[in-house]
């Protein structure tokens, strides 16, 4: 038995030291904590010989460190779009994310129908100047075909140094043949909150992602915006294409809008997914009426806070419907400097629904600029509901002037119903006050 054990692959001789001790322990009596399905091993003993077959018949020679990788990413995707396994230089680059700066294009992108998807290009970045568009399908990069490529390996693909060029080959809607993209790689420094202030002093704030000092950088502009001697009459947060981002980054960004509540909460298999968060009154909090823009870009932290505002009678949604993405991931990193993202849990706005696969709806349904550019919104867009796997729905279903200024607002339909909303508001209150001391 010895020298059989001797000739075998080390993988063979883990799977049968694990059959050994399954049966001395049934025997026994005890089944241990390891061997909880002992289908499980026969499934392992039959990969082992599989990846035994490959290494020794295949037409050419096999590195068993690709073939077992291969494997890995395989059995992620049988589990939903937002598990992955990620290599050493994959989980350093995600590390790099959170910081909101890196090497790269500017874009966020997802699967759709195993097709590489630009979700949104990140505003002032080389491919939002380049013209990628949100629903541009990436064919191909420097000419390689990306059909059933990872998300993480295409980030590794698209990422480089300042200076150097990637092309990619895009497929869009009205297009006849593809088109190719030669973009130059930057330094992406996101500055995930800007903010302005319009007249009648509505103030406006943009936050384009959470990443680690999204809750700083609003509470900045918070703070430049609350002029002590102008106050803003009503504000504007526009969550419009934010793909989301951290966990602890939304729930603190919504904790700067409530004096109290439920901020979300999760459910998972595990008690330790389980978790309510609540908003703690800091009495800094604005006191003005706000209204939350949002769309099919509106994604996860961005819908925790678009949920968090509205179920506590704190801000009003305008705009379309969002995304749709309701689970959550856990980064687990492993001993070799890779790591896992694997989504653990569901979450839940302060009102009990998970939005997963169907989004959140409007209080007021605002299309954008005009009918012909509606229509194009609607097949663009990517919302978690059509990505491939995924997790099914619980239920059927540049630095910017604080000076007031009405630049830009012309071409953005959804804003101006926004800002007119706000002003209207202000002006019935006035009229309120004003009837309350002649009566």
């Amino acid at each position: 038995m010895i020298k059989r054990l001797h000739n075998m692959s080390t993988p063979s001789i883990h799977i049968w030291i694990l059959c050994i001790l399954f049966l001395a322990y049934s025997f026994l009596g005890v089944v241990p904590a390891f061997s909880a399905d002992l289908e499980t091993y026969r499934n392992l003993k039959k990969f082992n010989e599989i990846l035994d077959l490959v290494e020794k018949n295949y037409v050419e020679e096999v590195n068993p460190s690709d073939v077992i990788k291969g494997a890995i990413d395989g059995m992620m995707k049988t589990l939903d779009p937002h598990s992955t396994y990620m290599t050493k230089e994959m989980y350093s680059e995600l590390q790099v994310d959170t910081k909101g700066f890196f090497g790269g294009l500017g874009i966020v992108i997802s699967m759709k129908e195993d097709m590489l998807t630009v979700v949104s290009p990140v505003e002032d970045t080389p491919a939002f100047k380049a013209g990628i568009k949100a629903g541009d399908q990436i064919i191909k990069i420097e000419g390689k075909d990306t059909k059933g490529i990872g998300i993480m390996d295409a980030v590794h693909k698209l990422r480089g140094p300042k200076g150097t060029s990637v092309t990619i080959s895009i497929m869009r809607e009205g297009f006849d043949k593809i088109r190719d993209f030669t973009i130059t790689r930057d330094i992406i420094k996101i500055k995930s909150v800007k903010q302005r202030i319009f007249p009648d002093g509505i103030g406006y704030i943009r936050i384009s992602s959470f990443q680690e000092s999204t809750a700083d950088e609003l509470k900045e502009a918070l703070e430049a915006l609350n002029d002590k001697n102008h106050p803003v009459s009503g504000l504007v947060i526009d969550l419009r294409n934010n793909p989301g981002g951290l966990l602890d980054q939304a729930i603190t960004v919504s904790d700067q809008f409530l004096k109290s509540g439920v901020i979300v909460s999760t459910k998972g298999r595990k008690d330790i997914a389980e978790r309510i968060y609540k908003a703690d009154d800091s009495g800094r909090e604005p006191e003005c009426p706000i209204i939350i823009l949002i769309n099919g870009g509106s994604a996860s932290a961005s819908e925790i806070v678009s949920g968090a505002l509205r179920d506590n009678g704190r801000a009003l949604l305008m705009g379309t419907q969002t995304f749709g993405k309701g689970v959550m991931q856990m980064i687990i990193p492993l001993k070799d400097g890779s790591a896992v993202k694997l989504t653990t849990a569901r979450y839940f706005t302060p009102s009990g629904i998970c939005i997963q696969a169907k989004g959140i709806t409007p209080d007021i349904h605002v299309e954008s600029v005009s009918a012909k550019a509606d229509i194009k919104e609607k097949k663009n867009v990517i919302r978690e509901k059509d990505l491939e796997g995924h997790l099914k729905a619980d239920q059927p279903e540049e630095e910017e002037s604080l000076e007031p200024e009405n630049e830009g607002i012309e071409s953005d339909y959804q804003l101006m119903r926004a800002i007119d909303l706000l002003k209207g508001w202000d002006i019935f209150n006035k009229m309120r006050k004003a009837q309350a001391v002649k009566g």
